[in-house]
């Protein structure tokens, strides 16, 4: 299967663009949440990816709540948020909002993680887990070179061994990735990431 995944698009226009234009050649479709600003504009940030030509599979960022996303999405899209699916054979897992909370106050959907590793818990295999917040040690630097993933992601990563664990969050880490075990980590960022997987 030939998958597109992003992150944090931010409602930017010819990022959106440019996901519509590779999306012709994917199977599916991966958003790993913050499609708009601060809960604001969600329903534009889904029109600008309208003309998506494979199924989307999305997680809540911690600019958009899951029922929000829930309203917003487009036809043909899945929002997963604690829950999995299976497509074609592939098991996928996904998470939503910040992990661990966050410091941007009321507007930013977040989890402990105590709640976190309860949704965690949920999922007993996954080919792919789809995550907002990257895992603590990984990917998860900011600029100031401070670690502030979640513990409850790398645990439930360590736990599942997942082929890809996709997230986001860290614009700072955008592009990042590394292993944790046989599990390839990637924080995508707002731009075209291609990936191949069997099952």
């Amino acid at each position: 299967m030939k998958i597109l995944a992003f992150s944090d698009l931010h409602m930017a226009r010819a990022r959106a663009a440019d996901l519509v234009a590779a999306s012709t050649e994917a199977d599916l479709v991966i958003g790993a949440g913050d499609f708009c600003n601060m809960r604001q504009g969600l329903d534009q940030a889904m029109q600008l990816l309208a003309g998506l030509a494979a199924p989307m599979l999305v997680v809540p960022g911690n600019a958009e709540s899951a029922a929000e996303l829930q309203a917003a999405a487009l036809p043909g899209t899945t929002v997963l948020h604690g829950a999995g699916v299976e497509i074609d054979g592939l098991r996928i897992f996904g998470l939503g909002y910040g992990v661990p909370v966050t410091p941007f106050g009321a507007w930013s959907c977040d989890l402990s993680e105590d709640f976190a590793a309860q949704m965690l818990d949920e999922c007993t295999a996954a080919d792919i887990l789809i995550t907002h917040s990257p895992p603590k040690g990984l990917t998860d630097l900011t600029s100031d070179g401070i670690s502030v993933g979640s513990t409850a992601i790398a645990a439930a990563i360590e736990r599942l061994q997942p082929q890809l664990a996709l997230c986001g969050h860290i614009h700072d880490s955008w592009g990042q990735r590394g292993f944790i075990g046989d599990s390839e980590v990637v924080n995508l960022g707002p731009t075209v990431n291609w990936f191949e997987i069997d099952h």
